[in-house]
Parts: C-alpha cells; structure tokens; sequence
C-alpha cells in the first residue's frame, strides 16, 4: 500500500519500479486526492487498486485482502466518473477502433466491474467465450488488467 503523494516523491512512481522488478507484487494506492490524473497513472503503472484515504478501516482491510487474492480495486467515488466517461464517448479514438464491436461491449461490462460469468449472462456467451474475449481486448490494447483497460478506455476518450 502506498501513498499517492510521498513527501520525496510519488508512491505511483515507486509502484511502477517495485512492478518492474516483480511484476507479481500487488499495489493499492491511498490518496486523499479524487484526482483523475493520478487514477490513470497509477493504473498505468499497475496498481491493482486505489482508493480514496476517506475509507472506513473496515473496508480498508477488505480492499488490501482483495488486492492480494490478485482482483482489482477502485474507489466508488471514482470510478462512477470513470463509467460515465466510457458509457458516454464522444468519439471513439483510434486504439479502441482495433476493438471487434462485442470486445467494445465487454469493456463496458468490464468497466462496471462485472465477472466473465456476469458477462457471459449479460451477452448469452458462454463464460470461456467471454474469457478468450477479454484476454484478446487487452492483448490488443497491450495490457494486463482488466482494470486497466477500463482506464485506458477514459484516458483515450480525453485525450485523443
């Protein structure tokens, strides 16, 4: 667990280097920042997690447990701004165009957080048919996380 702002330097930044000598090591960023900026570079720099330091302590350890047991974590605060973003594009950019219509859909379920088997039910997929279409989405968007791509798909979107 690192802070978003250390007072000699970034905790985003030491995540990326600890990830890049173990990339097994899992990250959850605290910050008292809502800071969009911040979210997607921590995501980019592989944090499992990030959450806002307004947590209860409660939720806190469940998150930390989460972040270990290998899922993703993002504070409700942010990420309902993340959703709106990508349920609500202007345009599509370029890296998102190489995205097959139903990986387009399935990043949006993604993005809300849903399971392959929750997807799978959405779409009338099976569950392995869901699994091989994520794990193609974020082969073409050249990433790891499903959390990940959700943030990518928002960076794009302001950042054409």
């Amino acid at each position: 667990m690192l802070d978003a702002r250390l007072p000699d330097g970034s905790g985003i930044d030491v995540c990326r280097e600890i990830r890049s000598v173990d990339p097994t090591i899992q990250g959850l960023i605290l910050t008292s920042f809502e800071d969009d900026e911040a979210l997607f570079a921590a995501i980019m720099a592989g944090a499992a997690g990030y959450v806002l330091k307004q947590i209860r302590g409660s939720d806190l350890v469940n998150g930390v447990r989460q972040v270990a047991a290998g899922s993703s974590l993002l504070d409700p605060a942010v990420t309902q701004r993340v959703l709106e973003r990508i349920r609500n594009p202007q345009h599509m950019p370029d890296q998102l165009k190489n995205l097959t219509e139903q990986e387009r859909k399935i990043l949006g379920y993604v993005a809300d957080g849903l399971t392959n088997r929750q997807i799978a039910a959405q779409m009338f997929l099976a569950e392995k048919t869901v699994k091989n279409y994520v794990s193609s989405l974020l082969s073409k968007l050249g990433l790891e996380r499903r959390t990940q791509a959700a943030i990518l798909a928002v960076k794009l979107k302001d950042h054409p």
